[in-house]
C-alpha cells in the first residue's frame, strides 16, 4: 500500500471517519471485518450499482462534503432507475498523497449527512494512497420485492415517454464552473451550479412506478437525455420520437441557454440531470399524472416509442430537428 506522508495510518482512518459511517448496522461489524453481511428479508432481491468519480474527469475543484454528496446520490439514482428501495453502500478511496485529512474529514461528514437523508450506511469498502488523482468508486445497494424490477428492456412501440422535472441545468451548471456563462445573474448562477454539484435522485418516484406497475422501463439521465433514451430504445429493440418543444426546461435554464447561443437541443446531450426517463403505456397517463400530483414532480410526456429504428426530434411544426451530439461520453 502507498504510504501516506501527511496522514495517519489505513485503520486509524477508518475508525476516525469511516467506522462512524457504519455505526448502528450490526451487519457490518464496525468495519472491523474484511466483508460485511448484507440483510435481505424473505421475497426480497438485491439490487446493486456502483459509479467512480476521478477529480479533472467527474469534478473539478468543489467542497469536499459536495464531492461526497455527489458520489452518493448517482449511485442511488441508479437505484431509483430500477424502483429498488436503497439501504448501503460500499466506499473504495484512492486520496492524493498530499491530500489534507481535513478533505477526508469534510468528505465523510457530506456522506453523513446524506446518510440521515436517504436512509443508508456504509458497509465496508477500501482506502489508499495514489499518486495519481483523487479516485472515487462507490456500490450502493437496494432491495426490491417480488420478481419485478424496472429495466431498460420492455419499452414497446406505442408507449408514451416521460422525464421527471427538468433537463438542463445540471449541464449549465457546469458551464458556469467553466466560466462559459458569466453573464447570467449571481443567484440564478449559484442554482445552476447546485444542480450540477448537488442531484436530487427520485427515488419516491422510481419506487411508485415499479410498486404500481405504472412503468415498463426507466433509466435514470446521466450521460443526457438523448443519449440515455437511445440506449432505452436500443435495449428493447425499438425507435422513438420526441418532441421538442415538450421537453422541459426551466425559464433559468432558457436565459442561460441563449447566452451561450445555442439550441434547445443542446442540453439534451449535456447530461448530469440525473431525473428518471421511463416509458409507460397511453392507459396510464391519468395515474401518471395523479403520481406527479402525489409526489410534487413534473412529470413530462415528450414523445412516444415506434417500431423503427433511432431517435427522431421533432420541432413544434413536426419538422425533424438535427441533434448537435448525444451525450456525454466516458472515454
Amino acid at each position: 500500500m502507498c504510504p501516506l506522508s501527511k496522514l495517519p495510518g489505513e485503520f486509524t482512518l477508518i475508525e476516525r471517519y469511516l467506522a462512524p459511517l457504519a455505526a448502528g448496522t450490526e451487519c457490518t461489524f464496525n468495519l472491523h471485518n474484511d466483508a460485511a453481511v448484507l440483510p435481505l428479508d424473505a421475497g426480497e432481491r438485491l439490487v446493486t450499482t456502483v459509479d467512480t468519480m476521478i477529480k479533472g474527469r467527474h469534478f473539478l475543484d468543489c467542497p469536499p462534503e459536495l464531492v461526497a454528496r455527489k458520489l452518493l446520490r448517482v449511485n442511488l439514482s441508479d437505484l431509483a432507475a430500477m424502483g429498488a428501495r436503497p439501504f448501503g453502500y460500499l466506499l473504495a478511496a484512492a486520496w492524493p498523497l498530499d491530500i489534507e485529512e481535513s478533505w477526508i474529514a469534510a468528505f465523510c461528514q457530506g456522506l453523513a449527512r446524506d446518510q440521515e437523508v436517504f436512509g443508508v450506511a456504509l458497509y465496508g469498502g477500501d482506502t489508499t494512497g495514489t499518486p495519481g488523482p483523487m479516485t472515487l468508486s462507490l456500490t450502493a445497494f437496494g432491495k426490491v420485492s417480488g420478481k419485478e424490477v424496472l429495466d431498460r428492456g420492455s419499452l414497446q412501440p406505442g408507449d408514451d415517454i416521460y422525464v421527471s422535472g427538468s433537463i438542463g441545468e445540471g449541464y449549465l451548471g457546469l458551464c458556469v464552473l467553466r466560466g462559459e456563462l458569466d453573464g447570467v445573474p449571481a443567484a440564478a448562477r449559484e442554482a445552476l451550479v447546485q444542480r450540477y454539484r448537488l442531484p436530487e435522485p427520485r427515488l419516491a418516484l422510481g419506487q411508485a412506478l415499479l410498486e404500481e406497475g405504472l412503468a415498463r422501463s426507466a433509466l435514470d439521465v446521466s450521460d443526457g437525455l438523448a443519449g440515455d433514451l437511445g440506449h432505452l430504445l436500443e435495449a428493447s429493440g425499438v425507435g422513438a420520437e420526441i418532441d421538442l418543444a415538450a421537453v422541459p426546461v426551466s425559464e433559468t435554464a432558457r436565459r442561460a441557454l441563449d447566452l451561450l447561443e445555442a439550441p434547445l437541443q443542446r442540453l439534451l446531450a449535456g447530461g448530469d440531470d440525473y431525473e428518471l426517463l421511463f416509458a409507460a403505456a397511453p392507459a396510464q397517463r391519468a395515474e401518471i399524472d395523479d403520481l406527479a400530483g402525489r409526489l410534487g414532480l413534473a412529470l413530462t410526456r415528450i414523445g412516444r416509442a415506434r417500431a423503427g429504428p433511432g431517435l427522431l426530434l421533432r420541432d413544434e411544426s413536426g419538422k425533424e430537428v438535427a441533434l448537435e451530439a448525444r451525450g456525454w461520453t466516458h472515454f
